[in-house]
């Protein structure tokens, strides 16, 4: 009897992996515009800048998820006058601590690059940012894909821990369905393999992406 209760449940976890998947989306999206321009930023940028950025990534590296979703969402957002919903601040959040490793995965992707190419454009009258926007940066982005990738699969993971905010994503829903219907298992077992499929289906687009524009007769993958 139970199992005919909790399939009536189906859709509505079902409809929690959309949540999860804005969750991720959204923060891959942030983290992405923050890690790029961090990462020019602490290559080509000046000490001052390059030591503040280094403090922000210090800050989002090195404490928990659930530390810095209770302080946005109860502490430094009020303080600023932001009303903001549990999905904008679990977004944000995401965002903005993606936004620190992925600023190091592009650090890590620029400095991998051959620095007579930047001095090679300068050569040809190209400006700083025409050579960077131009040669370095295209190349960077295609050399961090893999970690991107990665990344995709660790923001998907974090984004169960948004069910202490009261976010309606996968975690959520399994929780209550597994309240209302007196089963534990097969709710949390079902998100489980959400996550599993989701995480595949995640690896395989930054794979195809990777090998699209991967550089032909290269010796990469």
């Amino acid at each position: 009897m139970n199992l005919m209760i909790f399939s009536k449940y189906l859709p509505y976890i079902f409809e929690g992996s959309l949540w999860s998947l804005g969750l991720v989306l959204g923060g891959l999206g942030i983290g992405f515009a923050i890690g790029v321009t961090f990462s020019l930023i602490q290559v080509y940028g000046n000490p001052l800048l390059k030591r503040l950025i280094s403090l922000y990534v210090w800050f989002f590296r090195g404490t928990p998820l659930i530390v810095q979703l209770f302080l946005f969402h109860w502490s430094i957002f009020p303080a600023l006058g932001i009303k903001s919903t549990a999905l904008t601040t679990s977004i944000t959040v995401l965002g903005l601590r993606s936004g620190a490793y992925q600023s190091q995965i592009f650090r890590g992707a620029i400095g991998s690059i051959e620095e007579t190419q930047m001095l090679a454009a300068r050569a040809l009258g190209m400006s700083n940012w025409d050579a960077i926007s131009s040669i370095i940066l295209p190349q960077a982005l295609r050399i961090a894909i893999p970690q991107i990738s990665n990344e995709y699969s660790i923001i998907l993971k974090d984004s169960a821990i948004c069910f202490i905010l009261g976010v309606m994503e996968l975690m959520t829903r399994a929780k209550y369905a597994a309240i209302a219907t007196g089963i534990a298992l097969i709710p949390y077992l079902i998100a489980g393999l959400i996550y599993l499929v989701l995480t595949y289906i995640g690896t395989m687009f930054f794979n195809l992406i990777y090998l699209k524009m991967r550089i032909p007769d290269s010796m990469e993958g």
